[in-house]
């Protein structure tokens, strides 16, 4: 459903806020280890999660990664799904065609619709604390 990338990038996200609520700022090979995710790669897509405001960081012995604890409530998970896969996951094919559409609809056309839909609605209205709450409980795990 969603790229290694942006599954890699959804998870950081909430590694790195379930720190940052306890006011800690996390290293890439914390976040790397803490999520499972080779770091080279996580380290990539955490520089463009920076550049495009989702995520914060400061260089220095003290320095890592961070988020404001206001931006959690405001950060979506379609905001991270957005910002690295686009929006290919709300109007691609559920069979992975590159012509589906309600005039030459694939089988699953029709019914991929409502999931789609049902879908956006989750990643919409799902914030990042929303997330580590369950995180920070014991509830849920990121790394296995």
């Amino acid at each position: 459903m969603f790229s290694k990338s942006c599954e890699y990038g959804i998870k950081a996200i909430i590694y790195i806020a379930t720190r940052s609520l306890e006011g800690e700022r996390v290293k890439i090979g914390e976040v790397s280890s803490g999520i499972n995710a080779p770091e080279a790669f996580t380290a990539k897509i955490l520089t463009f999660l920076i550049k495009q405001k989702i995520l914060e960081s400061k260089t220095g012995p003290f320095g890592g990664f961070f988020i404001d604890n206001k931006k959690m409530t405001e950060i979506n998970v379609s905001d991270i799904v957005f910002a690295i896969d686009g929006d290919n996951l709300y109007k691609g094919c559920g069979l992975g065609l590159k012509a589906c559409n309600s005039k030459q609809p694939c089988p699953m056309h029709d019914k991929f619709i409502k999931i789609r839909e049902d879908l956006r609605k989750m990643l919409e209205t799902t914030s990042i604390l929303d997330l580590t709450t369950g995180l920070k409980s014991g509830k849920t795990i990121l790394n296995r």
